[in-house]
């Protein structure tokens, strides 16, 4: 027999942003298929779930992959919280996900910096004072500009030896901040991936001795934040053909400003200031190919005949994409869409 290591994922109970927290079980032969791992328990005192008196929590398994530090015999279990009694836990948000088809897909935007813990600060700056402006480091190459270019490298293989969906990698406009895509069908789907290469990612810092840091204005002052910008559609907005259903779904949102940034990120308002690519915090716009509007429609979902997709700009890097993913579905089922389409 086989002896095969599961690495048990989970969010814990921490506010406003959770963390990852992880655990192994040893099993023999297991199959790859999450339906074939245990429901397993930790120590919800612990992690801010559960009082000391009554602690136990419940790990459900919901996604499996292999593991590639564990290669052959490895997997990653990414788990939802139950309570004992296997309600899903306050501080699960897959639960919020109502709807369990494939019809929405989403294509996420993970900004994220690499921090050194020696000087907190990001990858690349000097001890005292700042690097040059930006300008230089947005997909640049070269020493001095790509800084930890071989961490995020590292990272885009271990989340390709896992299976996950990754679309692509960048720098970004902070020296020491990157970027990469996770694209998946189905909401849970897409927060399962992105909550994977997340732990990847984390993990991987951990061998160069490296911390991420996926706070929204990691480094105050004009310097640009991190953002989680949310690629999605559905099949009206895949097919409609109609600039006028773009307009009605864009238009859903404004009215619900609120209850998408309470779910955007913590600290999402030192980011979203109407600066460094943001629409105010306060305030919801959308146009095509803005950068600076809440809602960029695509140029290429324009020159397609209005088939394709949009993408929320507002969401935070620190944000749960499962949340994130849930409100948006919310948004888009209330648009008064023509009723030609």
């Amino acid at each position: 027999m086989t002896k095969c290591k599961l690495e048990y994922i989970w969010l814990d109970g921490y506010q406003p942003t959770q963390s990852m927290r992880s655990k192994t079980k040893i099993v023999e032969d297991f199959s790859g298929n999450f339906e074939d791992a245990d429901i397993w328990s930790f120590d919800g005192s612990s992690t801010q779930q559960a009082p000391g008196g009554s602690s136990d929590c419940l790990l459900k398994p919901v996604f499996c992959c292999p593991d590639p530090d564990r290669s052959g015999t490895g997997f990653l279990i990414m788990c939802e919280v139950l309570n004992a009694d296997g309600s899903p836990h306050r501080s699960n948000g897959r639960a919020t996900i109502k709807d369990k088809d494939e019809d929405f897909w989403f294509g996420f935007e993970q900004e994220y910096t690499i921090f050194d813990p020696e000087t907190n600060k990001p990858i690349g700056f000097p001890a005292e004072g700042y690097p040059a402006p930006q300008g230089p480091y947005y997909c640049s190459v070269g020493a001095g500009k790509a800084v930890g270019r071989e961490i995020v490298e590292d990272h885009l293989e271990q989340c390709l030896q896992a299976g996950l969906n990754v679309e692509g990698i960048n720098a970004e406009v902070m020296m020491g901040q990157w970027e990469f895509q996770i694209f998946a069908k189905g909401a849970a789907r897409a927060g399962d991936e992105v909550w994977i290469a997340r732990y990847l990612l984390d993990r991987t810092a951990e061998k160069y001795g490296m911390v991420i840091n996926y706070h929204c204005k990691p480094v105050k002052g004009d310097w640009n934040g991190s953002g989680m910008h949310a690629n999605f559609s559905n099949t009206t907005l895949r097919t409609c053909g109609s600039k006028e259903v773009y307009e009605a779904i864009c238009q859903a949102f404004e009215p619900r400003i609120a209850e998408h940034i309470d779910v955007y990120g913590a600290d999402n308002d030192q980011r979203l200031t109407g600066l460094h690519e943001t629409q105010s915090i306060d305030k919801f716009s959308y146009g095509i190919s803005d950068r600076g509007a809440s809602i960029r429609i695509p140029i290429a979902t324009v020159e397609k005949g209005w088939k394709g997709w949009l993408e929320d700009r507002r969401p935070a890097s620190n944000a749960d994409p499962y949340m994130v993913a849930s409100a948006i579905i919310a948004t888009v089922r209330t648009a008064n869409v023509p009723a030609a389409v």
